[in-house]
């Protein structure tokens, strides 16, 4: 079962969730990275490393894969599309879904 989550009502669900794993496309596979992003004015901003930031600047379609608290828990996965900002990237959400636990 997944639950929608409204893009206005992520900020509050954010406070669950604090760090997620960022996935981007590369040339040859997807890169992940274990991130602890920020709400701001335009989006979710996370520090990175220049992969997933040169992944970025070829696709900037992402997800954002945030584990549940406890192994009952619903995990949050947000769709986005990001930019290059300084040492990271702000991903701007287009789809937030609650998924359904594991367990």
């Amino acid at each position: 079962m997944s639950i929608a989550v409204a893009l206005e009502e992520l900020g509050d669900k954010l406070t669950e969730y604090p760090w997620c794993y960022l996935v981007t496309s590369g040339d040859e596979r997807p890169h992940t990275l274990a991130v602890k992003p920020s709400m701001t004015e335009g989006g979710l901003r996370c520090a990175t490393g220049t992969s997933s930031r040169a992944n970025v600047v070829r696709n900037a379609l992402v997800v954002m894969m945030f584990p549940p608290p406890t192994p009952e828990g619903f995990s949050l996965i947000v769709d986005g599309e990001a930019s290059v900002d300084g040492d990271g990237v702000v991903v701007k959400p287009t789809w937030a879904v609650l998924h359904r636990p594991a367990v």
